[in-house]
């Protein structure tokens, strides 16, 4: 390897902190051979050293091995900065603030669904607004999205979508305290009124899977999955309101800058420290954005289970249908961390990864304390997702890890590549039916696109910094 890069193991790399002027830690990559040839095509690792001359960072600055190219920080970056004299950074969140995943179980196998598939996905093609700027069929004036931007999922249940036990199996129970919807801008919440209970676009999508392969019985049993199930996972976040949302901090934070006197290599990394008025303004709004995540994946899971009712005309008996987890991967949160044989209050910053807390952490749902958080990992709609478990990763990455495959070509090169190809057709050839608003779109995300997520997960698998429990295969895809 060159440029610096040095390799410390078979699953790690290491960025040492005089890679480039100002770092004020290393970077620590977690890949193979492979994914590292890859990633050092773009400029994830320039963005890795970036990150880590952030003012406040403490211990690295990580990357995971789905690593790509982002605004600021790389997507698969982790940072965390010290509350009582570092950051915040709403380029090393990202614009999809909690963009998320959900997974859902049935009782159902694949041989009952199999028959039924082409109508199923149509069904919910039809039900589940999809696509740029897509509205739903919630309607919300500005003092109704105080609701689902304070209270989360929590408001979508009090509306009647879902049930009450899914908001015990969602990451920070699917809210997080100390949103403030009166630093949302004005133009956040246009965006955002007609857009709850939507998917979008880009790689967002909703699959009826099955479970393929089992690799841990005893974590598997806990989590109520079984080799042949029919589960269902929603990827999505909180459309343009957060969008705006990390538009409307960056722009503040830029102008901040130089009043607290912060040098940084790119402006993408716009940060102003926690306690100032940008700060809290941003963390305010972020919160509200993430809690509107929350609200639109709950919403999106009970229009999910009605269609699934009507097509398949089955009892809820018979279906089962629940929330196995619920899991943000673009967000920053106030966590406590031990550094350097201490511990500390942190400002966690997750761009494209999960948090993956191991067995026993008191923030687990009590069901899953004895496994460790449920980790959600979807890949391409070709290949595979997985469920993995969180292991004793705090002291290597914060208790975090990888959020997906990680693409390696970008959208216009995706289009350019599937110029002539008929990509539903191929994925129709392995028994997948898929759904989209357009050929361009799922030229986009076409599987090509993206790495191999099974090599994604056996790096963070081995580095242990979570454990595979199962694989999905894909059956049913609905795109944007």
């Amino acid at each position: 390897m060159s440029r610096g890069v040095q390799k410390l193991d078979d699953y790690r790399w290491l960025l040492p902190q005089d890679y480039k002027p100002g770092m004020r830690v290393p970077g620590i990559i977690y890949a193979d051979d492979t994914l590292m040839q890859a990633i050092m095509k773009d400029a994830s690792l320039e963005q890795v050293a970036n990150g880590a001359t952030l003012p406040g960072i403490v211990k690295a600055s990580f990357a995971m091995p789905d690593i790509h190219q982002g605004y600021g920080l790389p997507v698969g970056g982790v940072v965390a900065t010290d509350i009582t004299d570092g950051v915040v950074s709403p380029g090393a969140v990202g614009y999809d603030i909690n963009c998320g995943v959900r997974l859902l179980r049935t009782e159902l196998t694949r041989e009952e669904v199999r028959p039924k598939l082409k109508e199923l996905v149509l069904a919910l093609f039809n039900e589940v607004p999809t696509g740029v700027g897509s509205r739903g069929r919630i309607r919300l004036g500005k003092k109704d999205m105080e609701g689902p931007l304070l209270k989360g999922a929590a408001w979508a249940v009090e509306q009647g979508y879902g049930d009450p036990q899914d908001l015990a199996l969602m990451e920070s129970g699917g809210c997080l305290p100390g949103a403030d919807p009166d630093a949302v801008s004005r133009k956040a919440l246009e965006r955002g009124s007609g857009q709850l209970g939507t998917l979008g676009s880009g790689n967002h999508f909703l699959e009826v899977q099955s479970v393929a392969e089992i690799y841990d019985p005893q974590a598997a049993h806990v989590l109520g999955l079984f080799e042949g199930q029919v589960t269902v996972m929603i990827h999505t976040g909180s459309r343009g309101l957060g969008h705006q949302v990390c538009t409307d901090a960056l722009v503040e934070m830029e102008r901040a800058v130089m009043k607290y006197g912060i040098v940084l290599p790119d402006r993408q990394l716009a940060c102003t420290p926690w306690n100032s008025p940008e700060a809290k303004q941003y963390l305010g709004a972020m919160r509200a954005a993430a809690n509107y995540a929350w609200a639109n994946r709950q919403c999106l899971a009970h229009w999910t289970k009605e269609v699934l009712l009507k097509t398949l005309a089955v009892s809820p008996n018979k279906l089962l249908l629940s929330t196995v987890y619920d899991v943000a991967h673009n967000i920053v949160k106030v966590e406590e961390h031990e550094v350097d044989g201490k511990r500390m209050k942190l400002a966690v910053h997750r761009k494209g990864a999960t948090r993956a807390f191991p067995p026993g952490h008191p923030e687990l749902p009590a069901h899953y304390r004895s496994i460790g958080q449920p980790v959600l990992i979807p890949g391409d709609m070709g290949r595979a997702s997985f469920v993995l478990v969180g292991t004793g990763a705090m002291e290597q990455t914060f208790g975090s890890t990888c959020h997906g495959a990680g693409r390696v070509m970008s959208r216009h090169a995706a289009i350019k590549a599937a110029k002539g190809r008929a990509i539903h057709r191929e994925l129709e050839d392995q028994g997948i039916i898929v759904k989209a608003s357009g050929r361009e779109s799922l030229a986009e995300e076409m599987p090509d696109a993206y790495k191999d997520v099974t090599q994604v997960v056996t790096v963070v698998h081995h580095a242990g910094l979570s454990k595979m429990v199962a694989r999905l295969r894909p059956m049913g895809v609905i795109k944007g």
